[in-house]
């Protein structure tokens, strides 16, 4: 063997590259159809091979297949393949070309490969098949195999389609299908569980209307219903046999039919007050019986029942036969009112009596018959209080709580109160705060009275704290008056009852002395002067008591 130098060698070396080099443009070129013939020398000359259009057409079209295409000899040798089979299983192209196909059959499809492989041999045939990609992967495809007859021998063609997003959606819709199932078989379930449960409820439902009307129809007073809108839908038996409409006639406005004439504006203000509001309702009217055709007082509640979401559903309502308790009531009152004139004049000439003694000068009086007579007009001086409330409350019943009234000045009326409140309670600290001018249209007498009772309240009720503010604001409206003390306070339910007749605040921890019927004259003051009076309090934190009057124009 000749030896060679190494510039030979590299000038070889650098011969082989370029004919490498040549020969891969010309392959590249082959496979692109850009070369329609070609000369190859052999020992018998120059062979000339040719490339139709048609086959260079199917080379481009190949090419850019999304499939793979592959074919093989009779051997299974790959002879042929597209760009695209290569970048599937992740390999070179160099790497597939000349290469037994079974290469990248996983060892366990090997078997059935080769089945395939046979049929292919003998019939059009497609079937699935994993393959081996270039880290081992898996990869499922979809194999075409169809035998060709050339000149030179036959091959078989393979067209294989990528499975791998058929299989996955495949499986993404059968975890949704098992999911749709048990979503199914939930939804149905819950349905059967919320049919039982509709049929128990509607049961529950009837038996519940059945003892409703039951109860209703049966008791003693009269009962309704309406819905949340106002709208009256149900009357008991004993509404029908009290006033002898049917439930067709009492809807809308027709119960109205059997309401004293003097009461159906109070009624009717009432009811669209606790429409609006939302709150229950309490009011009492006249109801006209029909076998008697006499109106009777009846005592009207009810009640609006809430949603989850405190939205009005309906409403619930009764109406009580009064009429004993407001006689009683009366012969109550007209009791009173006849006590205290019959009281009035045996007081006076009692008072008369008491300032004569005090008075008498011819003999000197014994101390202590002096320090008696004192206590006794002391004592007359709280009855004779106590028989002018009464007359008042007989007056405010009768309607004839009526008094002159005239211009006068806030101003004035705080400063003659101050001035009897500090001689009466010495040991309190009386502060006024707040502009005081402001001209009403008034009783002084009565507006006097009105705030020596609220004072007098704040004293009784404020037993420690000494303290008692007087606060005034005026606007261009009205004057409010507000006296404030830092005493027990109020409970909710004591403010709501603080202005009834003969309500008193009981407290376990001292006693108290009255009537309770102070407030309640107060408060008639006021409305007879078109004003308002309230409180606002906190338990153990104080109360302040407060009235409103209208500004004079």
């Amino acid at each position: 063997m000749e030896t060679k130098t190494l510039p030979e060698l590299i000038a070889i070396i650098y011969e082989l590259r370029a004919k490498l080099n040549e020969t891969q443009n010309t392959i590249d070129a082959i496979f692109n159809g850009e070369i329609d013939a070609l000369v190859v020398p052999n020992k018998n000359g120059h062979q000339l091979y040719t490339l139709k259009n048609a086959d260079r057409n199917y080379r481009v079209i190949v090419e850019n297949m999304t499939q793979g295409a592959l074919t093989l000899d009779s051997n299974g040798v790959i002879l042929y393949s597209n760009s695209r089979f290569a970048s599937l299983l992740n390999f070179p192209l160099e790497h597939v070309i000349g290469v037994p196909f079974e290469n990248f059959v996983p060892d366990e499809f090997k078997a059935a490969f080769r089945r395939l492989l046979n049929k292919g041999w003998r019939e059009n045939i497609k079937d699935d098949l994993y393959l081996m990609g270039k880290n081992f992967e898996r990869i499922p495809f979809l194999l075409s195999l169809t035998k060709l007859e050339f000149d030179k021998g036959e091959v078989i063609s393979i067209i294989l389609t990528d499975l791998s997003l058929i299989i996955e959606t495949e499986n993404q819709l059968k975890a949704k299908n098992i999911e749709l199932e048990k979503a199914q078989y939930i939804t149905a379930k819950l349905n059967k569980e919320l049919k039982d449960t509709v049929k128990e409820k509607t049961r529950d439902l009837l038996i519940s209307q059945r003892n409703f009307k039951f109860l209703a129809d049966n008791i003693p007073v009269m009962v309704w219903t309406a819905d949340r809108d106002g709208k009256f839908d149900y009357f008991n038996q004993q509404w029908l046999d009290y006033t002898g409409l049917s439930v067709d006639d009492s809807k809308n406005d027709g119960w109205m039919k059997v309401v004293h004439l003097h009461d159906i504006k109070a009624s009717m203000e009432s009811w669209q007050a606790a429409l609006a509001t939302s709150m229950p309702l309490e009011t009492m009217c006249r109801i006209r019986k029909i076998d008697s055709g006499e109106y009777l007082w009846h005592l009207t509640k009810a009640i609006p029942f809430f949603d989850e979401n405190s939205r009005i559903i309906a409403w619930f309502g009764t109406m009580t036969n009064i009429e004993e308790q407001k006689q009683a009531l009366a012969k109550k009152d007209e009791f009173i009112g006849i006590a205290s004139h019959e009281l009035k004049t045996p007081l006076t000439s009692l008072k008369g009596y008491m300032q004569l003694i005090s008075a008498y000068k011819q003999n000197e009086l014994p101390p202590i018959i002096k320090q008696f007579a004192g206590k006794a007009n002391e004592a007359i001086g709280k009855l004779a209080n106590l028989v002018n409330d009464l007359l008042d409350v007989s007056k405010i019943q009768m309607g004839k709580l009526e008094f002159n009234t005239s211009l006068l000045n806030v101003s004035d009326l705080i400063q003659l109160c101050i001035e009897s409140a500090q001689f009466m309670y010495p040991n309190y600290i009386i502060s006024v705060h707040g502009k005081k001018n402001g001209i009403v249209t008034g009783n002084m007498e009565r507006l006097e009275q009105v705030m020596m009772n609220l004072i007098s309240n704040a004293v009784k009720y404020s037993p420690v704290n000494k303290e008692i503010d007087i606060e005034t604001e005026v606007t261009e409206t009205e004057v409010k008056v507000s006296i404030k003390d830092f005493g027990i306070g109020l409970s909710d339910h004591q403010k709501e009852r603080i202005f009834e007749r003969f309500y008193r605040v009981e407290d376990n921890t001292y006693s108290t002395s009255g009537l309770g019927i102070g407030l309640y004259i107060s408060s008639e003051i006021i409305k007879a002067h078109n004003g308002k009076i309230g409180v606002m309090s906190k338990l153990n934190k104080g109360s302040t008591f407060y009235f409103i009057l209208p500004i004079h124009e």
